[in-house]
């Protein structure tokens, strides 16, 4: 479906299956969704969200859509499916998530982009490592040992560059440093001051989660890219800014 609503504007009942969000016991999960312009995919991306049987709460953070996203979400966070938070312009996925994560009650914090390239059933996946070990504050789903299909030459050559260069800079053994989902401890995320609004969120947080001490468990997780034509924002110019942020937070802040 292209959306959260059918023909007669009602919300689709799987999405509004929205599990526990009460105040006496605090959802697991806290997922944080930032939307720009995605009202093709976000009305299944929150269903699928919703249909994950782990108890969570979802957070959308519309960073300034001009596409009618809004008014989708206006239409389901009033149907009780999630806290919606709204940017009167936009200002960029770092900016939309540090947003997002104001409003977070969750044990754990995990990103989700608002289109279908990641596949909220991995869920349990990701959040298995912080189960078997208590000590765990950090999961990220690695595209690179999951199947990433669809993946353009550039932005496969881009991904594996940048994840190097920061291996190389910090001493990790990452495969995916940019990868939408990272699951971080509420605790520790609320406790790094995060500056990048645009495409430097990824290296920045990354950084420092690994300049704390933090470990990063690497889990699999599939990938279905989408092209420039469907909407994928990323360019490859914006990779510069990947590698300066990934620089200066090792150099020089």
């Amino acid at each position: 479906m292209a959306s959260g609503s059918d023909a007669n504007g009602t919300p689709n009942l799987s999405v509004m299956m929205q599990l526990e969000t009460g105040e006496e016991r605090p959802p697991t999960l806290s997922v944080i969704v930032p939307v720009f312009n995605e009202v093709g995919t976000v009305g299944e991306l929150l269903d699928r969200v919703a249909r994950v049987p782990v108890t969570k709460q979802i957070v959308v953070v519309d960073d300034g859509s001009t596409d009618g996203s809004l008014d989708l979400l206006r239409d389901l966070a009033d149907a009780g499916v999630a806290d919606l938070v709204v940017h009167s312009e936009n200002r960029g996925k770092g900016a939309a998530i540090r947003s997002g994560i104001r409003r977070a009650r969750g044990r754990i914090v995990l990103i989700q982009d608002a289109d279908l390239e990641y596949d909220p059933a991995v869920y349990p996946s990701l959040l298995l490592p912080f189960e078997l070990d208590p000590e765990c504050k950090a999961v990220f789903g690695s595209r690179f040992r999951g199947r990433a299909q669809q993946m353009s030459r550039w932005h496969w050559f881009g991904n594996r560059f940048v994840t190097r260069l920061f291996n190389l800079l910090y001493g990790t053994t990452l495969t995916d440093m940019e990868t939408c989902y990272k699951a971080i401890d509420r605790a520790v995320f609320s406790e790094l001051t995060l500056t990048s609004d645009r495409w430097g969120f990824d290296p920045e947080i990354t950084a420092k989660l690994v300049r704390r001490g933090v470990a990063i468990v690497e889990v699999p997780v599939d990938y279905v890219g989408r092209g420039l034509t469907d909407g994928k924002k990323l360019r490859w110019k914006d990779g510069f800014s990947v590698v300066v942020t990934i620089v200066r937070f090792r150099f020089f802040d």
